[in-house]
């Protein structure tokens, strides 16, 4: 059997496994862990939480330790076109030879009474794969929630908590201070935490569960916070230092708060003995990449990608484009997912377009495009369903004026991911 084929079938079977949906807790991956030989204690950690923004700090701290000469590790969720980008080494994903090997370890051992889910069958295949490649950091995002999340096995030297809203209620709670409590669950005893928590709720059940774990709290806009000093640069007024003249290398003006809490966790972590040069995180920052969000593949026409998965994420992408794409005819293509406030994620970004073209990608937790364009019909006079992402892309692209117009695709990291896949080698 090839290479291919042996990752193929891996993957077949790993996908398989999402017909047990999710199920939160830690028994499953506690065991598997074991019998790998607990790989999550061979190195050093640091835990991501959030609503939004998560994968940006975690993709900052990435560059900024692999700027400082650590091999980091990265692991994050969901991919967008291959499962290979969830599991980074040094900035690369891992290869297909590293899937297999880590499949096939995570198979040998016994998981427990039950069967692993997706998540956690990858978490652990990521963990093996650190260990194997003797990081010295990994940098490791939540899935889902925080208390009960595969990923909070880990002991990490600093947990981020990015900021909360509304989100996954049928699994993480109603209300702001039920989820709050769900993600603080990555706070450890004596483990420093730094949050971009804002709701007065939220920062009051973060920091009684901080002050219960005897862990230092940090808040942005109280502990640390920033300037923006206009062409994209900012000021960091820190915990124990204010740096100038910074940049990120991901638009949008919210990714200086983002990056805000990367610098934090960089203080944190040189107060505790890491050795992390102001220069290193001046260039780890700047080199910062992302997919997917604001990420912008082709200028003629203009092609946009961003997730926007939420209602948080709608407002800051609908900011975007009429701060810098007000001069543009806007072609949206959008599908979203069954658990999203669609209604009022298609009344944020709608009225800055002149087309709208409804689609939906292939997971099965897609709302149906018809649901979608009954929504949207009233927001927009033109407006079509092409059901295929791959199709709906590309024919707006098609119609696309290559010098007035721009195409932005958004509702779902599920629909950047086919529409990356379909504009592979397209430009």
């Amino acid at each position: 059997m090839t290479l291919k084929n042996s990752c193929d079938a891996c993957l077949e079977t790993l996908y398989g496994l999402r017909r047990f949906g999710i199920i939160l807790g830690l028994s499953t991956i506690r065991k598997i862990l074991e019998g790998l030989g607990n790989p999550q204690n061979r190195f050093e950690s640091i835990h991501v939480a959030g609503t939004n923004g998560k994968g940006s700090v975690a993709s900052a701290l990435s560059s900024i330790l692999n700027a400082a000469g650590y091999k980091t590790g990265l692991y994050t969720s969901p991919h967008l076109v291959r499962f290979n980008e969830r599991c980074c080494i040094g900035g690369r994903q891992i290869s297909d030879k590293a899937v297999v090997e880590s499949c096939e370890a995570i198979r040998r051992v016994h998981h427990g009474d039950r069967e692993p889910t997706f998540f956690e069958f990858a978490t652990a295949m990521a963990f093996h794969e650190f260990a194997r490649q003797q990081v010295d950091w990994a940098v490791v995002e939540t899935g889902m929630g925080g208390r009960l999340d595969a990923t909070n096995i880990i002991r990490p030297a600093v947990s981020i908590i990015s900021n909360i809203s509304l989100e996954h209620q049928m699994h993480l709670g109603n209300n702001l201070a039920q989820i709050a409590s769900e993600k603080g669950g990555i706070i450890k005893k004596n483990v420093p935490v730094v949050t971009g928590a804002k709701q007065k709720s939220v920062i009051s059940v973060l920091r009684e569960i901080a002050r219960k774990r005897s862990a230092r709290f940090y808040r942005f806009g109280e502990h640390f916070r920033i300037r923006r000093d206009g062409d994209g640069a900012f000021t960091y007024f820190g915990i124990d230092h204010t740096w100038r003249d910074l940049h990120s290398g991901l638009k949008g003006t919210h990714q200086m708060e983002n990056a805000a809490l990367a610098l934090a966790a960089c203080e944190v972590l040189r107060r505790d003995g890491t050795r992390v040069p102001l220069r290193h995180i001046r260039d780890g920052l700047a080199q910062n990449r992302w997919p997917g969000r604001l990420e912008f593949v082709s200028e003629s026409p203009l092609v946009l990608l961003d997730g926007a998965h939420n209602l948080t994420a709608a407002r800051i992408l609908a900011r975007f484009l009429s701060e810098e794409l007000s001069d543009r005819k806007i072609t949206l293509v959008v599908g979203i997912l069954d658990d999203k406030p669609h209604k009022d994620m298609l009344g944020c970004l709608l009225p800055l377009c002149d087309k709208a073209i409804i689609t939906s990608p292939r997971i099965g937790r897609a709302l149906p495009p018809e649901e979608l364009y009954a929504t949207a019909k009233d927001g927009i006079e033109d407006i079509k369903i092409i059901p295929d992402v791959r199709l709906a892309v590309r024919h707006a692209i098609r119609t696309a004026s290559p010098h007035e117009d721009a195409v932005c695709v958004a509702g779902s990291l599920y629909v950047v991911g086919e529409a990356k896949e379909a504009l592979d080698g397209h430009f």
